[in-house]
C-alpha cells in the first residue's frame, strides 16, 4: 500500500518541476497534495503491516489507497485532456514542452476544473489524517508494534553470484520407491501418482525422479508437461510434443487438437515411454490425454501429481475396467517429521548442510522449534519462514516476535501452511509487497522471464530510485531479496549464474492473488463469468473467449492490460479509446497472424509498456507512435515489422525489441519532416535488437553508452567499416551481442507467408565478417553470438572478451579448427559450434584445454567426421550435445574418461555411432550409456 502513494508521490514530484503546466492555485493545490502524500507514506510504511491485525488500522489504510487512485486519476485525466487540446491547436511537440501560447481563455476552464477537483482531494486527506488520532490509530499502532516483526536486514545479492534453491522445497523423499513403480512390475501402460497436500513437494519429488539417471536409461523417451486448474488440452498436447518429437511452426499453428494427438500417438507407438503430469486438478486431464498415450505393453508409463487421491485412483482405472491393484501405484508423500523439519529448517535459515551450524543459545534452539512445530512438517512452510528468519537479527527477542506473528495468523483459519504464507508476506518490507503480488497475475506454473517481470515492475512504479543505480539493477536486487526469502523460485538461469526466469509456488500465487484481490492491485480473469469492480487498477486475462466481450471489463481506473491469450481485436480498439485512456502497461498476448497496430495507441500518452509477441507475422506500428513519450519499453518479439521512423523521437525508451531470433524484419525508414532523428536520441537504451538499415549509418550507434544488449541482423555488409566497429568499441557496457549478417530475398519472401520454412528465404551474404575487433575493453560482455561469414579468428586471446562467458558461432564457415584457438580462453564455460560455422574434417580438443568449459554444442556441421577428445581436455565439461553431424562416425573416446559429464545428447547422428556407444562393453561405456541421449 506505501509503494502506491510512492508511486504517485513520485510523479507529482516531477509535474511540480514543469512550471509551464502548473498555473496559478492549482500549483498551491498540487504541491500541498504532494506533501501531504510524503507524511501519509511514513505512516504507511508501520501501519501497513499492522492492517491484517486491526480492522480500524485496515480501514485507514484503504481509505488511503483510495484516495491516492483517485487523486492519480484527477492529475492522469487532466494531462490527457491538455494533450488533446494541444494536438488539436497542432502546437505541441512533446508533451514535456506545453507551450506558453496557449490564450488565457483556453486554458481557464481546464484550470478552474483541476483546482476545484485537487481541492476535493486535500480536505479528504485531511480528514483521513484528523482520523488518526480521532479514533485512536496512533495508540493502537504503537501498541500493536510488538506484536510485529521487526525491521528486516538489508539484503542484496548481486548478479554474479550463484542463487541457491531452484526448488521451494529440499527433502529427502521416496525417489527410489517411486522409481522402482515406473521401472519394474508389469508391462501395461500404467498410471503411477504422487499424493500429497499443497506444499509437501509433490512436484520436487517428481522432478528427482524424472531426472534420475536410471530412468532416463530405462524409457526412450520422456516429457514433462504441467497441466493446472485451468488447462487446455491442445496446449498440454504440444508441450509434450515439443520434448518428443519434432513439428513445424506452421504444423503447431495449423494442426487441430485430434490433429495434433494422432501425430503423438504415431510417434510413441513403438517407444517406451514416461509422460509427467504435473499438479493434476481433474480427471478430465488424463482424459483429455489418454487416447493420445498408447497402450501398447512395452512398460510405459505416466507419472502424474495430485492433491486428491481420488483422482489417482480414477486414472488408474480408467484404462483397466475392474483393476483393483490401482492403490500399489501411488505414493502417498509423507508430512516430514521432527528432525527431517529441523534439518530443513537450519539450511534454510543459517545455509547449514549439517547439524554443525545451530542457534547460537539454547534459548534459541527452543524457539527455533517451536516455531518448526508450527509448521507440521510441510516443507514449503519451512522454507518460507527459514528464509524470513533469515533476514532478521539471530536474538531472542527477534524470534519470540516471529513466534508470537505465527500463533496469531494460524488464528486466521484452518490451513496453518496458508497463515505462514500470509506472516512471511506481511513481513515484507513494504517496497517488496507490490513486486511479490504482482507475480501472480502470470498463469498458474508459468515459467515467468526475470527480465519481462523486471521491466514490468518498472514500468508499474514499483522500483523507487536509490541513488545513481539503474532501475533495472535496483528491481534485481528486489528479486533476489524475494527467492532469498524463497517467496519466489528459481527456474533457469542464464551463463553468468543471473536468473533466466522464475515461479511462483500455485499456494503463493494464491495468497498473491488473494491479497492483490484485496488491495485492489490487480485482478486475474481466469473465469469468463466474473464480474470485476470498476475500481481494479490491473487486469491479466487468461481467458481466450473475453476478447468477445471485453468492453464490459474495460473502465478508466484501469492502469495496466495484460493478455496471456490472443490479443484483442481491431474492433474492439474503439473500447480501449473510449473507455481506458489512462493505461501504462499494455501487452497484448502473443499473435498469430499479422497484426497492424491501430492509430489510436497514439491516444495513450501514459502508456510505458508496449509488448506484441509472435513468431514470423508481420507487426506494423502507426506514425503516432510518436506520442507516447512516456514509452519506455517496445517488445514486438520474433516478427517481421513495419517501424516509422518516429520512433526515435521516443527519448524515454530503455529496451526497444523488434528483432529477436534469426528471422530478419524489414525496418522501413519514412522521410522525417522535422529534420533528422536518429539513434543517437534514444540515449536511455540499455536494449537495442533491431534489423540493420540506414540508421546504422554514422556513428549514433556509438553514443548509446548505456547499451547492455546489441542485437543486429540482416544485410550488414555494406555497414562493416571501421566506423561501425569503432562504434561497437564505445559501448563497453554491453553485455550480450548478436551479430547476424544475412540477407533475405525479398521475392521468397512471400513464400514464406504461406507456410514455407524460413530458412528457405535467407541468402547467406559472401562478404566476409571482418576479423573480429578488439573487445579488451568489454569487462561486462560475457556472450557473444556471430552468424555470418568469418575468415580467420583471431588467434590472441586479448581480442576476446575478458570475461567471456557464452560464444556461439553460426554459418562462419570457418576452414581452420577452431578448437585450437578457442580452448586458450580462460574463462569459457559454454560454447556452440552451429550450422556451418566449421566446414573442416576434424576437430581437436588439446589437453589442459578449455579448463572452464561445462557445456559444448556442435549442431549441423555437415563435414565434421572427427572430434578428437585427448586426455585432460575439457575436465569440468557437464553437457554435450552432437546433433545433425551426419559424416561422424566415430564416438571421441576422451569422453570416456570424463567423470563430471553429466549429459550427453546424440540427435540426428549417423547410425555408426550410435551403434558404437549402444553396443560397446565395458564400465566406462555402460556410464555413458547412463548418461546418453539418442533421438535418431
Amino acid at each position: 500500500m506505501a509503494d502506491t502513494v510512492s508511486i504517485f508521490v513520485e510523479k507529482l514530484s516531477n509535474l511540480v518541476l514543469q512550471e509551464a503546466f502548473l498555473f496559478g492555485q492549482v500549483e498551491e493545490q498540487v504541491k500541498l497534495l504532494r506533501d501531504e502524500l510524503k507524511w501519509m507514506r511514513l505512516f504507511l510504511k508501520d501501519a501497513d503491516s499492522q492492517s491484517l491485525c486491526n480492522e480500524k488500522i485496515k480501514l485507514w489504510v484503504e481509505q488511503i489507497r483510495n484516495v491516492t487512485h483517485d487523486a492519480e486519476d484527477v492529475i492522469d485525466e487532466f494531462i490527457l485532456d491538455m494533450d488533446r487540446r494541444q494536438l488539436r491547436l497542432n502546437t505541441l511537440k512533446f508533451l514535456k514542452c506545453l507551450p506558453t501560447c496557449v490564450g488565457f481563455a483556453d486554458k481557464l476552464p481546464f484550470i478552474h476544473e483541476l483546482d476545484g477537483r485537487v481541492k476535493e482531494i486535500n480536505i479528504r486527506i485531511e480528514r483521513i489524517m484528523a482520523n488518526r488520532s480521532k479514533y485512536g490509530l496512533e495508540a493502537l499502532m504503537a501498541s500493536n508494534s510488538s506484536s510485529t516483526t521487526d525491521q528486516v536486514v538489508a539484503y542484496k545479492e548481486k548478479w554474479a553470484q550463484v542463487v541457491e534453491g531452484s526448488d521451494v522445497v529440499g527433502i529427502e523423499d521416496g525417489t527410489e520407491v517411486v522409481t522402482q513403480m515406473l521401472t519394474k512390475g508389469e508391462m501395461r501402460r500404467a498410471v503411477v501418482s504422487i499424493v500429497g497436500m499443497g506444499g509437501l513437494g509433490k512436484t520436487t519429488l517428481a522432478k528427482k525422479v524424472y531426472n534420475h539417471s536410471g530412468v532416463k536409461r530405462h524409457f526412450d523417451c520422456i516429457a514433462w508437461v504441467c497441466v493446472s486448474q485451468e488447462f487446455k488440452p491442445r496446449e498440454l498436447l504440444l508441450s509434450i510434443i515439443s520434448s518428443v518429437m519434432s513439428l513445424s511452426n506452421e504444423e503447431k499453428k495449423e494442426m487441430r487438437e485430434v490433429e495434433l494427438g494422432g501425430k503423438l500417438r504415431e510417434c510413441l507407438n513403438d517407444k517406451k515411454y514416461l509422460v509427467v503430469m504435473d499438479d493434476v486438478w481433474s480427471i478430465e486431464a488424463w482424459s483429455s490425454l489418454c487416447s493420445y498415450l498408447p497402450e501398447s505393453r512395452n512398460g510405459s508409463k505416466v507419472l502424474m501429481t495430485t492433491r486428491n487421491k481420488e483422482i489417482a485412483a480414477q486414472a488408474n482405472g480408467h484404462e483397466v475396467v475392474g483393476h483393483t491393484d490401482s492403490q500399489a501405484l501411488v505414493y502417498e508423500l509423507p508430512i516430514m517429521d521432527d528432525d527431517e523439519s529441523w534439518e530443513l529448517f537450519l539450511k534454510k535459515t543459517f545455509g547449514a548442510r549439517d547439524n554443525t551450524h545451530v542457534p547460537s543459545s539454547k534459548t534459541l534452539e527452543e524457539l527455533g522449534r517451536k516455531i518448526v512445530a508450527k509448521c507440521n512438517g510441510l516443507p514449503l512452510a519451512i522454507v518460507v519462514l527459514g528464509g524470513l528468519l533469515s533476514t532478521k537479527e539471530r536474538t531472542e527477542p527477534s524470534w519470540e516476535r516471529v513466534l508470537e506473528s505465527i500463533d496469531w495468523h494460524l488464528n486466521r483459519g484452518p490451513e496453518s501452511c496458508f497463515g505462514i504464507l500470509a506472516l512471511s508476506y506481511n513481513d515484507l518490507p513494504y517496497y517488496l509487497k507490490s513486486c511479490f503480488l504482482y507475480c501472480g497475475i502470470f498463469p498458474e506454473d508459468s515459467e515467468i522471464k526475470a527480465s519481462k517481470l523486471i521491466h514490468l515492475w518498472i514500468a508499474e512504479g514499483f522500483v523507487q530510485r536509490r541513488g545513481i543505480e539503474k532501475l533495472e539493477d535496483i528491481a534485481e536486487d528486489y528479486l533476489y531479496e524475494l527467492i532469498h526469502r524463497s517467496m519466489v523460485q528459481v527456474a533457469r538461469k542464464k551463463a553468468n549464474g543471473r536468473v533466466m526466469s522464475c515461479r511462483i509456488h500455485d499456494l503463493l500465487r494464491d495468497l498473491a492473488i488473494s491479497e492483490a484481490r484485496d488491495a485492489k492491485l490487480f485482478e486475474v480473469h481466469e473465469n469468463i463469468d466474473f464480474t470485476f469492480p470498476n475500481s481494479i487498477r490491473r487486469l491479466s486475462i487468461h481467458q481466450h473467449l473475453i476478447k468477445n466481450n471485453i468492453s464490459q471489463h474495460l473502465h478508466n481506473s484501469l492502469r495496466s492490460l495484460i493478455f496471456f491469450t490472443d490479443p484483442i481485436e481491431r474492433k474492439d480498439w474503439r473500447s480501449i479509446q473510449k473507455h481506458v485512456k489512462l493505461l501504462g502497461v499494455l501487452d497484448l498476448g502473443r499473435i498469430e497472424e499479422d497484426y497492424i497496430l491501430p492509430k489510436e495507441i497514439g491516444e495513450l500518452i501514459h502508456l510505458k509498456f508496449l509488448c506484441i509477441k509472435g513468431y514470423f507475422n508481420r507487426v506494423t506500428l502507426p506514425s503516432s507512435i510518436k506520442r507516447l513519450v512516456n514509452l519506455q519499453n517496445l517488445n514486438l518479439g520474433y516478427n517481421d515489422s513495419y517501424i516509422p521512423c518516429t520512433i526515435w523521437k521516443l527519448q524515454e525508451l530503455r529496451h526497444l525489441n523488434c528483432c529477436y531470433g534469426e528471422m530478419s524484419s524489414q525496418f522501413k525508414l519514412n522521410k522525417c519532416m522535422n529534420g533528422y532523428l536518429g539513434v543517437e536520441q534514444l540515449t536511455n537504451l540499455q536494449t537495442l535488437a533491431l534489423p540493420v538499415g540506414s540508421w546504422l549509418e554514422g556513428d549514433g550507434l556509438g553514443k548509446l553508452t548505456q547499451l547492455r544488449k546489441l542485437r543486429l541482423v540482416g544485410p550488414l555488409a555494406p555497414y562493416l567499416k571501421k566506423g561501425f566497429f569503432d562504434s561497437i568499441a564505445e559501448l563497453t557496457t554491453l553485455r550480450t551481442l548478436f551479430l547476424g549478417n544475412w540477407q533475405v530475398d525479398k521475392k521468397k519472401t512471400l513464400l514464406n507467408r504461406v507456410g514455407l520454412k524460413w530458412q528457405e528465404n535467407v541468402v547467406e551474404e559472401k562478404t566476409l565478417l571482418p576479423g573480429l575487433m578488439s573487445f579488451s575493453r568489454h569487462t561486462y560482455l560475457y556472450k557473444v553470438h556471430l552468424y555470418g561469414k568469418v575468415d580467420k579468428l583471431p588467434e590472441q586471446t586479448e581480442f576476446y572478451p575478458p570475461n567471456l562467458l557464452k560464444l556461439t558461432l553460426s554459418k562462419c564457415e570457418l576452414e581452420d579448427d577452431p578448437m585450437l584457438i578457442l580452448e586458450k580462453l580462460p574463462t569459457l564455460r559454454i560454447l556452440g559450434l552451429l550450422r556451418g560455422s566449421y566446414v573442416g574434417k576434424k576437430m581437436v580438443c588439446s589437453c589442459g584445454g578449455f579448463l572452464q568449459l561445462e557445456s559444448l554444442e556442435l549442431n549441423g556441421l555437415n563435414e565434421l567426421e572427427e572430434l578428437t577428445v585427448e586426455e585432460g581436455a575439457m575436465c569440468n565439461l557437464r553437457t554435450l550435445q552432437i546433433l545433425s553431424c551426419d559424416k561422424m562416425k566415430k564416438f571421441p573416446h576422451g569422453l570416456l574418461q570424463m567423470k563430471k559429464l553429466e549429459k550427453l545428447g546424440l540427435i540426428r547422428t549417423s547410425g555408426k555411432l550410435i551403434e558404437e556407444v549402444q553396443q560397446t562393453e565395458g564400465e566406462e561405456w555402460d556410464r555413458i550409456r547412463l548418461i546418453t541421449f539418442i533421438d535418431k
